[in-house]
């Protein structure tokens, strides 16, 4: 990783895990992708931009594989998302092989801009949702 990009990565993070994570994970509309803890075995919420497209949820990470969230899937893929209030299960797959720039042109627009600007090593995670239309309590 270049300089920059490592500046980038230390930048962006600390104001995600001091601000803006604790702030968004309360919103109650906001998406969250909540991962197992690959050390704790604690669940970890991480809020997350993204489409739901039939019964999957794509997102882009912008940290690719040093995201938290991305090792956590890596360790355990069980996952659940929360899209507009209600919690789903799912099995998360990081996809290198996926044009990430090509993806967030399909994705919400705010997000994907925000991913662009911040990011320094774009991932494709897809979710497969095990059951499209039954909520899982919070």
């Amino acid at each position: 990783m270049s300089r920059h990009a490592e500046r980038k990565y230390r930048a962006v993070t600390a104001v995600q895990r001091r601000i803006g994570n604790p702030l968004l994970r309360r919103l109650p509309f906001q998406t969250l992708l909540e991962t197992t803890g690959r050390v704790s075995g604690l669940p970890r919420r991480t809020p997350v931009g993204g489409r739901r497209v039939g019964d999957s949820f794509w997102l882009v990470s912008e940290f690719g594989e040093r995201s938290q969230y991305v090792r956590n899937i890596r360790a355990n893929p069980r996952v659940r998302v929360r899209v507009r209030g209600r919690w789903y299960t799912g099995t998360a797959h990081p996809l290198p092989d996926d044009d990430p720039l090509a993806r967030l042109r399909t994705l919400p627009r705010g997000n994907s801009l925000a991913v662009w600007v911040m990011g320094a090593e774009l991932l494709t995670v897809r979710v497969d949702l095990d059951d499209r239309d039954a909520p899982h309590p919070a």
